[in-house]
């Protein structure tokens, strides 16, 4: 970004196909950000994906453990002795086939504090907020506000009502030329202004 260079887009950084992040959004770290798929996707061997929407505001060090940080539990030691290579390889079928809460996925508009460290397998909905320092082990609602270790729903941006009319409006999705006319509203207009601005007969 201009005269910010601890903040960047990450879209164009992704390399890995188990990733996938919406336009726009940005990841911000003074100690090359630009290292985010390496340093903050841990445990990412697949087959799950990391899928994060449009619009997402990630602060300095969210982190994404991912399924390939699980462990087997159901023997003496959880110890996964067949990473270790040499003879012990020999046994990696003990570690395949362990069970995974499949794709993290966070949806579009969600600001992330700093240090957020996110689960695997966790779903964000749209527009949330997740607290400085929360550790998401669940399903964040959509337009919800989380914080704590486990992070715990504080309350909802919007009444439910509110919540579905502004899904419907869905401005991520409008043409950049829609956005960009709308961004006041965007920001700060009520939902009954961004109603108005995405009908296409205006």
């Amino acid at each position: 970004m201009p005269d910010q260079p601890r903040v960047v887009l990450l879209k164009p950084l992704i390399t890995s196909p188990l990733i996938e992040v919406g336009e726009y959004s940005y990841y911000d770290d003074p100690d090359n950000p630009t290292a985010f798929e390496t340093r903050n996707v841990l445990y990412h061997y697949g087959p799950e994906k990391l899928i994060i929407g449009k619009f997402c505001a990630l602060g300095t060090g969210t982190r994404f453990i991912m399924n390939g940080a699980n462990h087997r539990m159901d023997g003496p030691s959880t110890f996964p002795f067949p990473t270790m290579g040499g003879s012990w390889s020999n046994h990696f079928d003990l570690l395949t086939g362990l069970p995974g809460r499949g794709d993290t996925v966070v949806g579009n508009d969600v600001w992330f504090g700093n240090g957020v460290t996110v689960m695997p397998g966790v779903r964000i909905g749209h527009g949330a907020i997740i607290s400085t320092g929360s550790l998401v082990t669940s399903d964040v609602p959509d337009y919800g506000i989380v914080g704590g270790n486990p992070a715990r729903l504080i309350r909802t941006r919007f009444a439910d009502r509110d919540i579905a009319r502004l899904l419907a409006v869905a401005w991520w999705d409008w043409p950049v030329e829609r956005i960009t006319a709308h961004i006041p509203t965007i920001m700060s207009g009520d939902i009954g202004d961004l109603e108005a601005a995405a009908d296409p007969g205006e």
